[in-house]
């Protein structure tokens, strides 16, 4: 196949807000690598931290760097070393690079890897017609997965690590932050067959995702005493387990509060800063457990996601409300911050 010598892409080319779209060179290929015409591309929270040039993305991003890393794509040239996978490929592909041979990728552990690359963070990413990936990274799609669910697969697997991180089954569960991540993992919660899922944000268009993907009730925290309302559905209880995805320190407080005594949290939204933590009361004195959750587990947590999606016990179809042209990056990065859409998917 004769491919291109330059492709469009999205790219951070200086410090401070904003991207540009240019003309630069297909990348190349290594021995172990595979290169692939990307189908789709999705927005990512993190794509939006970088966008906005806030004191993360100016700690961590090297201009020039094109962005993006939830994507699909069809493989159209392998290295001389590959093996698993071949040219004509459609694959999705996990974002962090890991080094293979450390303590953590040894025990099972990939997704603690302190050598870990992440794609359109420390290396070129997807928003373009073409990347260039290890082919390890690359996890191959049944070809008549819709590309604008195989671009969430990714993120999805922040979603599936989370949940699977504490028992759900017959419990009361707790999500807050209904972006797409956390919208996922409530209807991963409901497909594994939790008691009664309660979730809150703070826009009513999320919330109303939120209850078609599987919420049994929904809060506004704008709105509504979150805490008092949980109180009273569950009969003072509170919930048995609680899925942190939003990084909000109120709602981060309220999950606290309504966490019953023996409880289990998994947590992965990030708060802006440090925030302050009641230890004694919250955590200490009511002897919970408490989870951190990082990326994906590699690779058990993409086996768990192909389980979900191709028995159909999880539809990500309701959560993909805006799709793209590369072009109109600008447009879809405003509808994804906006609060008011579900995904937001790129087509190059």
């Amino acid at each position: 196949m004769s491919l291109p010598r330059t492709m469009r892409a999205v790219v951070k080319t200086r410090p401070g807000p904003g991207f540009e779209l240019r003309e630069v060179p297909v990348p190349q290929i290594g021995p172990r690598d595979v290169l692939i015409k990307v189908r789709a591309t999705s927005i990512c929270g993190t794509d939006l931290h970088i966008y906005r040039w806030d004191p993360w993305a100016q700690g961590r991003i090297k201009p020039p760097l094109i962005i993006g890393h939830e994507f699909c794509g069809d493989v159209v040239a392998v290295g001389k070393e590959v093996r698993t996978v071949k040219e004509g490929d459609y694959v999705s592909v996990e974002s962090h690079i890991v080094c293979g041979s450390c303590a953590y990728c040894r025990t099972g552990n990939g997704h603690l890897c302190p050598y870990t690359q992440i794609i359109g963070v420390d290396r070129d990413g997807s928003w373009a017609e073409y990347i260039a990936v290890p082919a390890e990274n690359a996890w191959s799609n049944p070809p008549d997965l819709p590309p604008h669910i195989a671009t969430l697969e990714e993120n999805f697997g922040n979603a599936v690590h989370t949940a699977f991180a504490i028992d759900l089954r017959a419990r009361k569960v707790l999500v807050t932050g209904c972006g797409p991540v956390g919208i996922m993992a409530i209807a991963v919660a409901r497909a594994i067959g939790a008691r009664a899922i309660f979730a809150t944000d703070i826009t009513d268009y999320r919330l109303n995702l939120a209850r078609q993907m599987g919420a049994d009730v929904t809060i506004n925290a704008k709105t509504e005493d979150v805490v008092q309302r949980i109180l009273e559905l569950t009969d003072g209880e509170g919930v048995d387990a609680w899925l942190e995805m939003s990084g909000a320190p109120s709602a981060i407080e309220q999950g606290f509060q309504v966490l019953k005594p023996g409880g289990e949290v998994a947590l992965l939204g990030l708060p802006p800063e440090p925030m302050r933590v009641d230890w004694n009361n919250w955590v200490i004195f009511k002897g919970i457990t408490v989870h951190g959750i990082i990326g994906r587990r590699l690779w058990e947590t993409w086996y768990q996601m192909r389980g979900l999606l191709r028995s159909g016990a999880v539809n990500l179809e309701p959560l993909v409300t805006h799709t793209f042209p590369l072009e109109q990056f600008e447009e879809a990065l405003e509808v994804m911050a906006s609060g008011q859409s579900g995904k937001v998917v790129l087509v190059p």
